[in-house]
């Protein structure tokens, strides 16, 4: 399409990011394309050297050697080695692990196990924790001490089947979560969540997507919160686990078929402009985004109180909207409706195209949509 070679499938979107790790990776991928990015980690990790409860798991494994080690990612059992080394005890994790049944979850941590000089005794192909589970069930796992590499959260249930199959689980917590040293920033994109101010949300860890939503229960709202994510903002995950604490509470969410930051990018790429709403309107094309409006496949940057305006017109285009109505619509207004004219004067210059918007006198206003509104090729927006 014309436009999005000329700005890119974002131009006029705002898109929140909630990553701890890689945040910047992924936002320069969305501002490539043309997005407006909000930062605001809903987490930060604790640093594996000052964990004082991996180093505890790490003492309790050496002096009494689990029967089976669970290696979950690569990232975390080169972290839990590396924190050894630092401690003075990798010699002996080594030698603790060498002795021990060691299941590697994929290709990926199988290659860190190695790099460790050890040799993993099952890896399934899948990158399946799930498989992995159905492994240890099958083998039973009655009386056995299993020892679980965590990063982040594990499977949900992953634990809890385990312990009813009668196994002891001894959690290994490499790259622990906790709520930001400052948690401002993200406050405000909770703020901008809720006044709609976002047009997407993307989340890398389960994990961050429980922390914005306690954040949202803590400050008691919610329900808001739920009501944004559940209508205007979209929220993207990289995967399915990732997405499990949203969907709990009914958000439904996309997700990329490979669980990696390009293919959620391409996601977001095709699921906002899809959402745009492009109406014929004066003879011009014009294509309704977050922050700024597309006449003509020329990208116009529009202010809070005239978007408020445009997608409060765009629900009934056409039809005459009351001044009291779009008052209603502006964020932080009193009750002068004056505040409409003056919003709506900067919104027609904005525009551009002064004769997008018609003035219904002592009616209030309407987009002058054409006729030929109706032909199949805006059936679909």
């Amino acid at each position: 399409m014309h436009d999005d070679e000329q700005h890119g499938p974002l131009a006029g979107f705002t898109v929140g990011v909630t990553a701890a790790r890689r945040a910047e990776e992924l936002g320069t991928l969305l501002r490539r394309r043309g997005a407006t990015v909000v930062h605001a980690p809903a987490l930060r990790i604790v640093p594996v050297a000052d964990d004082s409860e991996l180093l505890a798991a790490t003492k309790e494994l050496i002096d009494s050697a689990p029967d089976v080690v669970v290696a979950t990612t690569a990232i975390g059992f080169r972290g839990w080695i590396e924190a050894a080394d630092g401690w003075g005890l990798g010699d002996r994790l080594l030698e603790t692990l060498d002795g021990v049944e060691l299941l590697a979850r994929g290709p990926k941590v199988k290659g860190a196990v190695r790099a460790a000089g050890l040799t993993e005794a099952w890896s399934p192909a899948s990158e399946s924790m799930a498989e992995v589970l159905e492994r240890l069930l099958e083998e039973g796992v009655e009386g056995r001490r299993i020892a679980l590499q965590l990063h982040g959260e594990p499977l949900p249930g992953f634990v809890e089947s385990l312990r009813e199959a009668g196994g002891e689980v001894v959690g290994v917590p490499v790259y622990r979560w906790m709520p930001p040293e400052d948690i401002a920033p993200l406050d405000r994109l909770l703020d901008l969540t809720l006044g709609r101010g976002l047009d997407a949300l993307t989340f890398t860890s389960a994990p961050a997507a429980a922390s914005l939503l306690r954040r949202a229960e803590e400050r008691g709202v919610l329900p808001e919160l739920l009501g944004a994510l559940r209508g205007e903002v979209l929220s993207a995950c990289v995967g399915p686990v990732t997405a499990l604490p949203l969907q709990a509470r009914g958000i439904e969410t996309v997700q990329p078929e490979r669980f990696r930051l390009g293919p959620l990018v391409q996601l977001i790429c095709r699921e906002l402009p899809a959402r745009a709403r492009t109406l014929p309107v004066a003879g011009h094309r014009v294509e309704i985004r977050g922050h700024a409006v597309l006449v003509d496949d020329e990208l116009r940057a529009v202010p809070p109180a005239g978007m408020a305006l445009l997608h409060t017109l765009a629900r009934r285009p056409g039809w005459v909207v009351a001044r009291a109505d779009l008052l209603r619509a502006l964020p932080g207004s009193g009750t002068d409706e004056h505040a409409v004219e003056t919003a709506m004067a900067r919104l027609r210059t904005a525009l551009g195209a002064p004769r997008l918007i018609q003035t219904v006198v002592k009616r209030g206003y309407r987009l002058a949509l054409d006729p030929a509104a109706s032909d199949a090729k805006y059936a679909d927006s």
